[in-house]
């Protein structure tokens, strides 16, 4: 593949010389660089194993990175014009990524296999010497009794599971084990509902529905069509290896306290419960819970999330901001134009990348392709960082029948679409790409317009948590944008926006202040006022749903000088002072509207005029003024209370007055 040295030396700041054969004739070139311990990039992917091994030999201790500039670049059409890309494809392969934290799972090697006639039996034949194996036929289980128990078979229709690898629990109705006397048909004893079964692997032969939603990413739950012997091959073999401790990456990283999920059991923000196809968040209180264990990394909660509580952990988003970066600076500054940043994952991506490098005419020149662990982890902060440095478009690769729902990443390209509309860089610059063949991603990628990236492109470095990150970045977008205009309407379920109230009908009462989990909603303790920050609002809708007076509207915008502008009132009123002392403590049109619905027509308030002045008062002055009035609650006055001491002095002087016959 031809090589162009100049742009990658321009591209990566550093001095360059091509070789021919690194893996074989120039073996000991390699040994020579690899053995001085700097930073070492090495574009080849190929013989990754060979180069590792060799700097292990000699004693290398920085690790090495590979980038593959071959099936992504060179091997292409465009080769000839591919050295800025090639560039670009190095500096984002140095560009280091955090460690990421893990999860183990325990499996024992407990499997249930479910099945519906004797395929499941055949299978557990397999299994039986490497598995603890039940076997569970759905009803009316007519198969033929086996020849030997060598494991329980049982009869019974499952109709709940939960679990992961490691820690299933399965509920059976119609519940039987098989009788042992069984001659030509297996029979069962007395069945029940509701049978309770724990297992650490679970094989569905049964045909139908799945057990659980997006069954393909649930860890330790197997799944075959009864009716393919290969499919159910495959399986039995998985199943085999599903024994002993096994490390899974803990994909979000969450935060309680920042979660907008709930507060005094008023539900606002629900947005990664109504994406998780894997069933891995559930409430629990004022946030939300989410099961690692069962969490399979789609990573919809934490693009989807207002707040930052849950972040994608591999990598961060700050991380794969950085790699972004790297990737189109480097870019540009190779001499590349027009930037089409290509997000793709690893197992259907790569492989269509490789085929159309392999069969067909390759990756463009200007197409950049960025790997990520799941398509669906990508948010708001890292397509507006995109176009934010440089890039002229951005196409995330689908599959053509994806394995779970995708409807977090629409969100994000319907939220990110206006943004880049109302900044003035037009339509048509953010899409999906949801193909399996080689040959229609090189037309759509083809069909791409040539557009114009921003003249002056942002350079910064992304660093903090999720939230500070997008709005850095949205800054820096309307910086550099074409056409920046402050405020830009959005559609219902963005993170940003502001919030209005009916003026006439709010109270005051200030309950939204003390929903509202970020702090946009703000009271001032010297006077009856409500204020907002419109930079802080999550649009989470814990406010209109607190609200008594349902008053409260959502307006999802983004205002480019919220971050800049003061804290907008949005209601005032002059406080009512107390009577009594003159504190201020009430609205004073709220107190004014109670005393005169009150004023002559409640019966609490009609035998006496003073009776109204106690809501005229503070909370001090008013125990102080009834204690003094000796009102009562309620109805007439009671009696006097008579004590123990109030009987013995009666009787005391009844006594002293009975010897000269006064009380006779």
């Amino acid at each position: 593949m031809p090589l162009d040295a100049e742009a990658v030396r321009r591209g990566c700041r550093c001095d360059t010389t091509p070789a021919t054969q690194l893996c074989g004739a120039e073996l000991d070139r390699f040994r020579a660089i690899a053995s001085e311990n700097g930073p070492l990039t090495v574009g080849c992917t190929r013989q990754a194993t060979l180069f590792t091994d060799v700097a292990a030999e000699i004693g290398r201790e920085n690790e090495m990175q590979f980038a593959n500039i071959r099936e992504t670049a060179g091997w292409s059409s465009e080769a000839k014009q591919a050295g800025p890309k090639m560039a670009a494809l190095l500096a984002l392969a140095a560009e280091p990524v955090p460690p990421t934290p893990s999860v183990e799972l325990q499996s024992s090697g407990v499997i249930l296999i479910c099945g519906r006639d004797e395929t499941a039996v055949e299978a557990g034949n397999l299994l039986k010497d490497h598995l603890d194996v039940t076997v569970l036929i759905e009803p009316p289980a007519l198969i033929a009794p086996p020849r030997s128990a060598e494991f329980p078979v049982a009869k019974g229709k499952v109709t709940g599971a939960k679990g992961y690898l490691g820690a299933f629990e399965i509920t059976v109705d119609d519940f039987a084990e098989a009788a042992p006397s069984s001659r030509k048909v297996l029979t069962f004893g007395p069945s029940r509902n509701n049978a309770r079964s724990t297992c650490d692997i679970v094989l569905d032969l049964t045909g139908g529905a799945a057990l659980f939603s997006a069954a393909d990413l649930r860890d330790g739950y197997l799944r075959a069509d009864p009716a393919n012997p290969a499919a159910m091959l495959q399986a039995v073999l998985k199943a085999r290896d599903l024994v002993g401790t096994f490390e899974k990456p803990r994909y979000i990283n969450f935060e309680a306290r920042l979660c907008a999920h709930s507060r005094s059991q008023r539900t606002g923000c629900t947005r990664c419960l109504d994406l998780c196809p894997a069933s891995a968040i559930s409430s629990a209180g004022d946030h939300v819970a989410i099961d690692a264990n069962i969490c399979a990394g789609c990573g919809q909660c934490a693009a989807a999330c207002p707040t930052g509580a849950a972040s994608y952990a591999l990598p961060p988003e700050d991380a794969l901001m950085r790699r972004l970066r790297a990737m189109l600076i480097t870019f540009r500054e190779a001499g590349g134009e027009a930037a089409v940043v290509l997000v793709h994952d690893e197992t259907h991506g790569t492989p269509l990348i490789d085929a159309l490098a392999r069969f067909g005419d390759g990756l463009p020149a200007n197409v950049l392709p960025f790997a990520v662990n799941e398509i669906t982890q990508v948010g708001l902060e890292t397509v507006t960082a995109a176009f934010a440095y440089g890039a002229s478009a951005v196409r995330f690769l689908l599959r053509a029948k994806p394995r779970h729902d995708v409807s977090g990443l629409a969100r994000t390209i319907a939220v990110a679409d206006p943004i880049l509309v109302g900044l003035g860089f037009g339509a048509g610059r953010i899409a999906t790409i949801e193909t399996d063949d080689p040959d229609s991603l090189l037309d759509a990628l083809h069909a791409i317009p040539h557009l114009l990236p921003v003249p002056h492109p942002a350079s910064f470095r992304p660093v903090g948590k999720k939230r500070d990150v997008l709005r850095f970045a949205l800054s820096e977008l309307h910086r550099c944008a074409p056409a920046p205009v402050d405020v830009i309407a959005l559609p219902e379920g963005a993170p940003f926006g502001a919030v209005e109230i009916d003026v006439g009908g709010c109270t005051l009462c200030l309950s939204c202040v003390s929903a509202c989990p970020t702090g946009a909603l703000r009271d001032d303790p010297e006077r009856p006022v409500l204020r907002f920050v419109e930079d802080a609002c999550v649009q989470c809708g814990l406010c209109r749903s607190t609200c008594p007076e349902k008053v409260i509207t959502l307006v999802p915008r983004i205002d480019f000088g919220a971050s800049r502008a003061p804290v907008r009132i949005l209601k005032e009123e002059e406080p009512f002072c107390c009577i009594r002392c003159g504190k201020p403590f009430g609205v004073k049109s709220s107190i004014e509207r109670v005393v005169a619905r009150l004023e002559g027509r409640h019966w609490m308030y009609t035998a006496s005029a003073k009776r109204l002045d106690v809501i005229k008062m503070c909370e001090d002055c008013r125990v102080a003024f009834v204690a003094e009035q000796g009102f009562e609650s309620y109805g007439a006055p009671s009696p006097t209370v008579r004590t123990t001491d109030d009987y013995l002095r009666e009787r005391d002087a009844k006594a002293q007055r009975a010897p000269d016959g006064s009380d006779e």
